[in-house]
């Protein structure tokens, strides 16, 4: 089993979103590569510096991080600054974070094609994974929970690995 940290806008659609695709274990919604220890969600929103972040578990043989990574791709705006859809803030920041230095020349070659695609450099930070700290109940599967939750990706991207039963 591998880990990676996805910062992509809202946590709630970027959890529907990877809780789609076989393979994938688990997911916890928190807050991530922030100054401070144990954020609420309320010091987060006031700009603690903290990322809304996705830890997703995986099983490399079933779905490979460079597959991750691109599916991430599909679901964020990789030129936009601390802004995602609707949402406006340093913690709607893009961001991919490890805690395995094997998993940087599979981040770094997909961030190369994705920037030569672009024409630019993107704005996804890609860091160290420096600490996370989970989010509060309500936020774990809130769209599961809540499914006319607002989210700025797109219902259709929530269809695009349907999980066999």
């Amino acid at each position: 089993m591998e880990t990676i940290y996805f910062a992509g806008g809202c946590f709630w659609g970027t959890q529907r979103f990877f809780d789609q695709f076989d393979g994938v274990i688990s997911t916890d919604t928190g807050y991530a590569n922030g100054p401070t220890e144990n954020p609420t969600y309320e010091e987060v929103c006031n700009d603690s510096g903290h990322a809304e972040t996705v830890k997703v578990e995986f099983d490399s043989s079933v779905i490979t991080l460079d597959e991750l990574i691109g599916y991430y791709f599909k679901v964020i705006d990789p030129t936009s600054i601390n802004k995602q859809g609707g949402d406006e803030g340093i913690q709607y920041r893009t961001g991919i974070y490890y805690t395995d230095a094997s998993q940087l020349p599979v981040i770094e070659k997909r961030m190369a094609v994705l920037e030569e695609e672009l024409g630019q450099k993107s704005a996804i930070e890609v860091k160290p994974l420096e600490n996370f700290y989970k989010a509060e109940e309500y936020h774990q599967k809130y769209l599961v929970k809540n499914p006319q939750g607002y989210c700025h990706i797109p219902a259709i991207m929530f269809e695009i690995g349907k999980k066999k039963s």
